[in-house]
């Protein structure tokens, strides 16, 4: 399992920014296989951690068409910076119900 863990120094977040944030998650749903997606702003700090099986995966969403549109509007509207990493998890493990 492979984790992107998306940091941001947030913008201008128009009323456009949730409307993309629905379809971003629901393209890596449908489309690319994404197992997870948990995002979580607080004051100028965004951050978004999704879960996927494998790096094709998450190298095919990062390509497709919509998500590229999202990047561009990201750069030039909604975030001052961001900082991308993929990760492999090594190991997992829980308490409970999540």
């Amino acid at each position: 399992m492979f984790a992107v863990i998306f940091k941001a120094k947030v913008g201008e977040q128009d009323e456009h920014y949730g409307e993309m944030v629905n379809v971003m998650r629901d393209l890596a749903f449908a489309h690319y296989h994404c197992q997870d997606f948990i995002a979580v702003t607080e004051e100028e700090q965004e951050i978004a951690i999704s879960y996927w099986n494998s790096e094709e995966d998450i190298r095919n969403w990062h390509q497709d068409s919509q998500h590229k549109i999202a990047q561009q509007f990201g750069q030039e509207r909604w975030y001052q910076s961001y900082t991308v990493e993929v990760v492999e998890v090594r190991r997992r493990y829980s308490f409970g119900e999540n």
